[in-house]
């Protein structure tokens, strides 16, 4: 199947599986890509705290903070499903920064995120991303506004209609009834944002490598491994990546590392049409088609 074929085959693929998807998927060797509406903004959901990690760790590396540094956070007291760590803890804890930072980027802890936040609020945040030259990721607010969305206002049995509010209250200009999917009021990136931050960690860049390999290690570490991970996933290759989740919203970004040296940075990020919270064979359907591009530009070589 050629270039063209391929894509217009996995964009049907992803449509009938009610997905609208923005994908990418760049050799880090050679600079080839493939992808699908790569430079759509969507809200990023805990994608954001890839971001979050860089420049917590930058601050480290300057000596701004201290990765030892005890903190005391309160606990998040979360009793909907989907939060994970400090979030759903009953009772105060302290943590060290690099715990929280292990915490945030490998559990997809908001509470911990927001502890790193505290200390490097949303705007320093998109300012050290400007420093290391990285554009197209905005970082507006916390995490804890991701927790404050129509699913924590309905019973379990009617988590449907948060989604179908979700679905149906978009505009076409990217605005949204709900302000976690409004792309003028919430964290936001693209498929290529998301992949140029990748690159920016795998390969020389204006990050420092104390910095970029840290990152690289949480990131191989994320607990979080049933959406891309099982088609990237092997003895033969090493799959480092993060999670994003929010109503309809499904994301993943990574890089897999091959045993013959070559190596990929994936991203995908999509919105579903189907008003329903678990959908397993979404995850699937995501994973087949960052598969297919990859294994495509693996065939190039």
């Amino acid at each position: 199947m050629n270039t063209e074929a391929l894509v217009r085959d996995v964009r049907a693929r992803l449509s009938e599986g009610g997905l609208r998807a923005c994908l990418l998927v760049r050799d880090l060797g050679t600079g080839e890509e493939l992808g699908i509406d790569p430079d759509t903004d969507l809200p990023s959901a805990s994608l954001v705290k890839v971001p979050l990690a860089l420049a917590t760790l930058e601050r480290i590396r300057r000596g701004e903070l201290d990765g030892a540094t005890l903190l005391d956070v309160a606990p998040g007291r979360v009793t909907t499903p989907g939060p994970t760590g400090l979030s759903r803890f009953r009772h105060p804890a302290r943590i060290a920064i690099d715990d929280l930072l292990y915490l945030s980027t490998c559990l997809s802890d908001g509470t911990a995120a927001d502890a790193l936040f505290d200390l490097t609020p949303p705007a320093r945040v998109a300012e050290l991303l400007r420093e290391a030259g990285l554009r197209g990721i905005t970082v507006r607010h916390r995490t804890e506004e991701l927790f404050d969305t129509p699913v924590e206002r309905f019973d379990a049995d009617q988590v449907h209609l948060a989604h179908a509010l979700a679905i149906d209250a978009g505009t076409s200009g990217r605005g949204h009834r709900v302000p976690q999917l409004d792309t003028t009021r919430a964290n936001t990136g693209s498929a290529r944002s998301f992949v140029d931050l990748l690159q920016a960690l795998w390969t020389p860049s204006k990050i420092h490598p104390e910095v970029a390999e840290p990152l690289r290690d949480l990131l191989a570490h994320n607990v979080l491994r049933h959406r891309l991970t099982p088609d990237f996933s092997s003895d033969a290759s090493r799959w480092s990546s993060k999670t994003g989740t929010l109503l309809n919203l499904r994301h993943e970004i990574g890089v897999v590392e091959h045993a013959d040296g070559q190596t990929f940075a994936i991203a995908v990020l999509t919105e579903s049409s189907v008003p329903a919270g678990a959908q397993p064979g979404v995850d699937a359907l995501m994973a087949e088609a960052a598969r297919r591009l990859r294994d495509h530009l693996r065939q190039l070589q």
